[in-house]
């Protein structure tokens, strides 16, 4: 009998058995940081209550924090995302401390602060090409999940309008607007690896590689965003910018836009050509023009860490259209009004971080094959997610820092090899 150990090219693309045999030889660490991802997106304790009697994924967390110390594999990771992860931080730890209001301040301090140990523990654990392809594995079905349904939910509706749009399972994708976000990543990724794999796999790994690409496309038309629905659009014409030049493409691509105009509902359609003017318009450019005015007055610190709503309806009431103010529904004048310009330029370069490293993981020549359309996939969710966090206040969610270290786990992992 042949005992020879799986390598990731026995994966392609969802092969179940060599998955679960490399997975069971894995390390506790990275055993938890999976269940971790798993319970964090799915949240199968909210679909099964029984399951609801502890906070699993804080638990998994810890015990992958734990699992860390003791993995032998784990060890330090050199990069710049580091370098500006840890400025980042320490700008706003000072602007908690700096804050006008800080008890908002210390309320919602870890709020952040989770996603940089989480950062931290998936540069260092998800350190091989397995585990990294298993680990990714593990967050496209997840997110495929929640667009599968959400997107079979607006189909029983008849792919009708509604104004709260669609809604995912309670956590960080509850909300249409951060759904939407969730899904304009899972999107490139997903189609790149069906690009990459649809002739390589069995008919049924084809399907669901095609499902996980256009289910995010439905959902993100069925959650009546307009701020994710014109993110899709910019990241539609950078991702097939090259194909209008070709004819076979070309017509995909107008057979697509066609459709997916077809089934966008006429009160969305409406929403479009009132934007600028409707109420909801007016009061997030008050939110902006406000929010620039703070950065201006505050350049060094801002007004302190989600300080934005408590200092808007202070210095600015008149201007809350609804009463009282909501955050500033974009992720700039959000991290530049929490920590000042200095915050704001470190986290512009997280971002390009993030756009540069992946395009030159797609650039270069890589032993492993699947390495292109993974860097292209994750490059342009990020991509996307600077696009849609125009219009939302999401830059302590889960999606940047998530993906931030995939790239830099795989963009390490990848150089490793090379370098062997």
């Amino acid at each position: 009998m042949d005992n020879k150990p799986n390598t990731i090219s026995d994966f392609y693309f969802f092969k179940i058995g060599p998955l679960w045999n490399n997975f069971k030889t894995q390390h506790f660490s990275f055993w938890m940081i999976c269940f971790y991802l798993i319970f964090e997106f799915v949240r199968p304790q909210s679909i099964f209550p029984v399951l609801d009697f502890l906070p699993w994924a804080q638990v998994f967390l810890i015990g992958s924090l734990v699992g860390a110390f003791v993995d032998p594999s784990v060890k330090h990771v050199h990069s710049m995302a580091n370098v500006y992860v840890t400025f980042f931080s320490l700008i706003i730890i000072i602007s908690v401390f700096t804050a006008f209001y800080p008890e908002a301040s210390k309320k919602y301090f870890m709020f952040f602060f989770g996603w940089i140990v989480i950062y931290f523990l998936i540069t260092r654990i998800v350190n091989t090409r397995e585990r990294f392809y298993i680990f990714l594995l593990i967050y496209i079905f997840a997110a495929g999940k929640i667009a599968l349904g959400t997107t079979r939910v607006w189909a029983f509706r008849g792919f009708s309008f509604t104004s709260w749009g669609l809604t995912g399972p309670k956590g960080f994708f509850q909300n249409s607007g951060e759904l939407s976000i969730l899904m304009i990543m899972l999107f490139p990724l997903a189609f790149y690896l069906y690009q990459h794999f649809k002739d390589k796999v069995s008919k049924w790994e084809r399907l669901l590689l095609l499902a996980f690409w256009i289910c995010p496309v439905l959902t993100v038309l069925g959650a009546s965003s307009r701020g994710a629905q014109l993110a899709l659009f910019i990241q539609m014409i950078v991702m097939f910018r090259k194909s209008v030049f070709r004819i076979k493409p070309l017509i995909g691509i107008v057979i697509l836009v066609i459709g997916l105009i077809y089934l966008m509902p006429e009160e969305q359609k409406e929403r479009f050509r009132s934007s600028g003017d409707d109420k909801t318009s007016q009061q997030r450019f008050l939110y902006w023009e406000n929010g620039w005015e703070m950065m201006k007055d505050h350049p060094l610190t801002g007004v302190g860490f989600f300080n934005f709503v408590p200092y808007f309806n202070q210095h600015y009431p008149e201007d809350a259209l609804y009463g009282r103010a909501e955050l500033p529904h974009n992720i700039f004048i959000q991290v530049g009004t929490d920590a000042g310009f200095p915050g704001l330029v470190f986290f512009l370069l997280i971002i390009s971080y993030c756009l540069i490293t992946a395009l030159k993981m797609t650039r270069n020549s890589y032993t492993l094959d699947v390495a292109r359309p993974i860097a292209a996939g994750l490059g342009m969710g990020v991509f996307g997610y600077a696009m849609a966090g125009q219009f939302v206040t999401v830059a302590y969610y889960p999606f940047l820092w998530v993906h931030l270290g995939f790239i830099v786990s795989f963009s390490s992992i990848l150089n490793s090899s090379k370098n062997k």
